[in-house]
């Protein structure tokens, strides 16, 4: 094969379904391969993989590599590695991403170590532009923007990978927007001969028995979330929000403050190192608004801070900030609302 210079996305591939996070990458994929006058392919390791390409297409790609073992299911480490460095090297994609999911964490380093490419983890945003090396003075066009929070949310930090490829990103699922290119959209299937990319040395791990256990809180497709930070103040106040989500038909989140409090559970966790959310309605109760924070709901269509601090920074992008005690607020949104919802 040529190479291709084109942008690829790992697809995972579970229970006949391409992966959520996998399609929110191939909607931003698609907007950047636009950008830069490239193919958007897409490649899925696996065993089952019998019309997957029906779910991807959609999503604009262009191609679609498909490598079927049934020794390729369910993934581990060496085999699906050893996929992509060996087709990278034949097509050399300018671009490869993937979700930062338990997978991408484990895929992502493998592939960028061998191939000495670069990666950038849980990245917020992604661009393309343009990039002047202040030391030589040499100039780069069109290069990956991996955009992520860094030292601890007080920046936010833009990283380009000049010379090496492919340019590696991991994104949250949820931090990209899942949208269909066109439902119609057909491109080309590639099926690759798994023999000549993974060697039986690779299959050394046998998984004996598999066990996967789905989250029983379902917060990223809740139309309304009351969230609580520190500010709360204790588990206790907690029951507060479960109170008034349950008036609301809401589920309840929390800050990463509030959860390594004890306050509330890790699977309700919102932001960089939770979930990203995008509800019709956001009620943050005692949240500051640390950067990693606001990056995980920033794009909820009302947002309510109900904050004692009139200054906290979540204020800023608040539609309605009320300045007050969550434990004196929040029994009056509840006592109002079953008064008036009758």
């Amino acid at each position: 094969m040529q190479d291709n210079n084109n942008l690829i996305v790992y697809c995972e591939f579970e229970d006949g379904k391409v992966a959520d996070v996998s399609l929110e990458l191939l909607t931003k994929g698609r907007q950047l391969a636009q950008e830069l006058g490239v193919k958007l392919e897409a490649i899925v390791v696996g065993d089952n993989l019998n019309g997957v390409e029906d779910q991807i297409f959609p999503f604009g790609a262009d191609v679609v590599y498909k490598v079927e073992d049934k020794r390729l299911y369910p993934y581990t480490s060496n085999p699906h590695a050893a996929v992509l460095i060996n087709l990278f090297r034949e097509i050399n994609p300018q671009i490869c991403l993937m979700g930062a999911t338990c997978i991408g964490r484990d895929l992502g380093p493998r592939v960028s170590s061998c191939l000495h490419s670069g990666l950038t983890a849980d990245c917020t945003s992604l661009e393309i532009g343009d990039h002047t090396d202040p030391k030589t003075g040499k100039e780069y066009s069109n290069l990956l923007y991996q955009i992520r929070p860094a030292f601890g949310g007080n920046i936010v930090a833009t990283i380009v990978n000049p010379e090496c490829r492919p340019q590696m990103a991991t994104v949250r699922e949820g931090v990209m927007k899942k949208e269909e290119f066109d439902a119609n959209h057909r491109g080309e299937v590639i099926n690759l001969d798994a023999a000549k990319y993974v060697s039986d040395e690779d299959f050394v791990v046998e998984i004996i028995d598999r066990h996967i256990e789905k989250s029983k809180i379902n917060i990223k497709n809740s139309p309304i979330i009351v969230a609580g930070g520190y500010g709360v103040g204790s588990k206790e106040n907690f029951d507060l929000l479960f109170e008034l989500a349950n008036t609301l038909g809401a589920e309840v989140g929390a800050s990463r403050a509030a959860v390594d409090a004890g306050f509330c559970e890790h699977e309700r966790q919102i932001g960089q190192t939770g979930v990203t959310v995008r509800p019709k309605l956001y009620i943050a109760c005692g949240i500051s608004g640390q950067i990693q924070h606001i990056a995980g709901m920033q794009e909820s269509s009302i947002i309510i801070s109900i904050n004692n601090d009139p200054n906290a920074p979540i204020n800023t992008i608040a539609d309605y900030v009320i300045t007050g005690n969550v434990e004196d607020v929040l029994p009056k949104f509840i006592k109002y609302y079953k008064k008036n919802s009758k």
